[in-house]
């Protein structure tokens, strides 16, 4: 899987979660939904993305693109 894809697994988690723990828990949880979506929007303008140097630094180290 992709750099690119797994960030939008990811954020589409985190705002799935977000949304059932707000429903059951807490309402104070809809926040998070803002959060996730607020970075979005921040990452669609300056091209930058906290989520993608934090796998780059773990998951995807030393990982090749695929060919193709």
């Amino acid at each position: 899987m992709s750099l690119e894809h797994t960030i939008r697994l990811i954020a589409g988690t985190f705002v799935l979660l977000s949304l059932a723990l707000g429903w059951w828990v807490s309402p104070w949880w809809f926040l998070f939904t803002a959060f996730v979506g607020a970075n979005l929007v921040q990452s669609s303008f300056t091209r930058w993305c906290l989520m993608e140097d934090i796998l780059k630094a773990t998951l995807f180290r030393g990982r090749r693109p695929a060919q193709g």
